[in-house]
């Protein structure tokens, strides 16, 4: 068993952000799932939104999130963010992130669903720059630990006291330790979580492969409610190639001038089905190039940036540029062979602005929640900067209100005494990737109700399965992952077929209207 002050369940941007605005005052505990640097901030291409060109204004950044929302969204929420971006830029700043610069000024670029320019950026490598300047921050401060490798099981709740309590406090977390293969239990007077999102619950996902749901699945189970899981953000550009699965071509070529087109007639098909083109919310282009992939029997179509100068594109572009030349493709001359594919979870564990959950002592920020941010679709490059500013609120609000959260009380350690080593490794195996094919197939770009019953059927069969399993067999990270992605599976299907309406990413071909009121899936336990 360990014991901190504040335990932090993810190594993110998010979590980072918190427990650095916790130190100074508090011992805090970052559990990361693998390696510390391994979670989705590192994958971030594009960079962070915030108002800093002359001319650009918060309300039009506001404007622009709530379109992109398809009035989803929470306004008091999306204003909260918008006007804190700024100082969380000025902030990783000062912690050394070199962003890129254009003389004395930040190099802005623009991405779809933006009226100006307004994405800082380290070319096309962001969040490994923050990522990298916050670790180094971390690792400096006395009253951070990191501990790598804890695969998280469940939340420690009252439920798990030795003398049992329904009060739904949570205490901490159970998790298995990959290097031991042993249970441990992690304790603190608050816990944070900063998961991330449930990408690896489709087959073709942008997202690293830890991304499983495991904060939102712990969370619910924990009696903790969930909110727009229908609201799974496809991004429209991912590589096709058939050894790289999930390299991701970021949303910033096509704010450069990249053009998607048809391959054999090099037809360019966006200007026909939006005004604003390529620059249109990536639900939009997500759809048309789905679209035009079943349309023709594509296996992918082509985004060309090749008519800007080869130093330009190199410029802007350069790890993308280096990855794809690896792979035989120079996109200084030919165009990218690309397809959609999951990017982000929209939905999550419903949090207020100050990152509370439902349940005392959980917070939660960035990709495992739902704080009104991003509505029925994210905003390009609006994503790190909830991380942010989210990380900060948690933090806030748990040193204003340290003296209300009691110490933990005695919490029972985990049971291992009735379960033995499984001996068919391959079940797991078998369940993960039958999971990821139907929900791409059934719960994927465009949906319908006929497609949905079909996902939810299969998912009620493998619970049955999965859950026989997981009773009988001592917990591995593979078997606590395919828990958490069937939970997570089952979470996303309920709420699509509770929606009757399209909006924003939850496209059906049953309801295609939209309804005058947006109104929130909220699920509660």
């Amino acid at each position: 068993m360990t014991e901190s002050d504040i335990l932090i369940v993810g190594s993110g941007a998010a979590g980072l952000t918190a427990a650095l605005n916790l130190a100074d005052r508090f011992k805090v505990t970052v559990l990361a799932k693998g390696k510390l640097n391994e979670g989705s901030t590192a994958w971030a291409q594009g960079g962070i939104a915030a108002v800093l060109e002359p001319g650009d204004t918060f309300d039009s950044h506001i404007e622009d999130t709530m379109v992109a929302g398809a009035g989803l969204n929470d306004r008091a929420t999306v204003e909260f963010v918008v006007e804190n971006a700024p100082a969380a830029i000025e902030r990783l700043q000062k912690l050394g992130v070199p962003f890129a610069t254009e003389g004395n000024m930040l190099h802005l670029t623009r991405e779809g669903g933006h009226s100006h320019r307004r994405i800082v950026h380290v070319a096309d490598a962001t969040g490994w720059a923050v990522l990298d300047a916050l670790l180094k921050a971390a690792d400096a401060h006395p009253n951070i630990t990191m501990v790598p490798d804890q695969v998280a099981i469940d939340l420690a709740t009252s439920r798990h006291e030795m003398r049992y309590s329904g009060a739904g406090n949570v205490w901490g977390i159970y998790a298995v330790d990959r290097r031991t293969g042993r249970v441990v239990l992690h304790t603190a007077r608050a816990t944070i979580l900063a998961t991330g999102g449930a990408g690896r619950t489709y087959q073709f996902s942008t997202a690293p492969k830890g991304a499983t749901g495991d904060g939102i699945a712990m969370a619910w189970r924990a009696g903790a409610r969930v909110s727009n899981m229908e609201f799974m953000q496809f991004h429209p550009t991912c590589l096709y190639n058939t050894q790289v699965k999930n390299f991701l071509i970021t949303e910033a070529v096509r704010g450069e001038g990249g053009h998607l087109k048809i391959p054999e007639t090099g037809h360019r098909f966006m200007p026909d089905l939006d005004p604003r083109a390529e620059l249109a919310p990536r639900d939009i282009v997500a759809r048309a190039i789905d679209h035009e992939i079943k349309r023709l029997g594509l296996d992918y179509v082509h985004l060309d940036i090749s008519h800007q100068s080869p130093a330009f594109v190199r410029e802007h572009f350069p790890n993308i540029h280096e990855k794809l030349l690896s792979l035989g493709i120079d996109m200084t001359v030919q165009p990218i062979p690309v397809v959609p594919a999951q990017h982000y979870t929209c939905g999550g564990v419903i949090v207020d602005r100050d990152g509370r959950t439902d349940l005392p002592g959980l917070y939660a920020a960035g990709e495992v929640t739902q704080s009104g941010l991003h509505g029925a679709n994210r905003l390009a490059s609006n994503s790190l900067l909830e991380c942010f500013v989210y990380g900060e609120a948690c933090a806030n609000h748990i040193a204003q209100h340290w003296d209300d959260l009691p110490p933990p009380p005695a919490i029972r350690a985990w049971d291992e005494s009735r379960v033995t080593d499984s001996d068919e490794e391959v079940v797991i195996k078998q369940n993960w990737t039958e999971i990821r094919r139907f929900m791409w197939n059934y719960v994927g770009i465009v949906r319908t109700t006929k497609r949905l019953e079909r996902a939810q059927h299969r998912i009620r069969m493998l619970t049955d399965e999965v859950n026989d399993y997981y009773g009988h067999f001592r917990v591995t990270p593979d078997l606590i992952e395919l828990r958490n992605l069937l939970q997570t599976a089952e979470l996303i299907v309920r709420c699509a077929l509770h929606r009757k309406e399209s909006r924003g990413l939850h496209y059906t071909l049953d309801y295609l209207e939209t309804l005058d009121e947006a109104i929130d899936t909220i699920l509660i336990p």
